[in-house]
């Protein structure tokens, strides 16, 4: 399993997230703390996650998927949410 950070600008005005979020929550294990970033953990390729994700959004809108190494440094997050970045990351 690898995580990748997913993260997004939706360049339409009034946009609306839904769709984007639900295809993302689709994947078991995923974190999200901050407006437009998310971490997902799969098996998957980052290809295939771009792929899957990107049936979701416009065409005039940016998306990014990348693999994540591992190593991390935050602060500001609640207990939960650091605790799922310990155990993830």
């Amino acid at each position: 399993m690898s995580s990748y950070m997913v993260g997004y600008d939706l360049n339409k005005p009034g946009q609306d997230y839904t769709e984007l979020h639900d295809a993302i929550k689709a994947y078991d294990n995923w974190w999200h703390y901050l407006d437009s970033t998310w971490i997902i953990v799969t098996e998957d390729s980052a290809a295939t996650v771009r792929d899957n994700l990107k049936a979701h959004i416009d065409s005039g809108d940016e998306l990014l998927v990348a693999k994540l190494s591992g190593e991390a440094a935050w602060t500001g997050f609640v207990e939960k949410g650091s605790t799922w970045l310990k155990n993830n990351l």
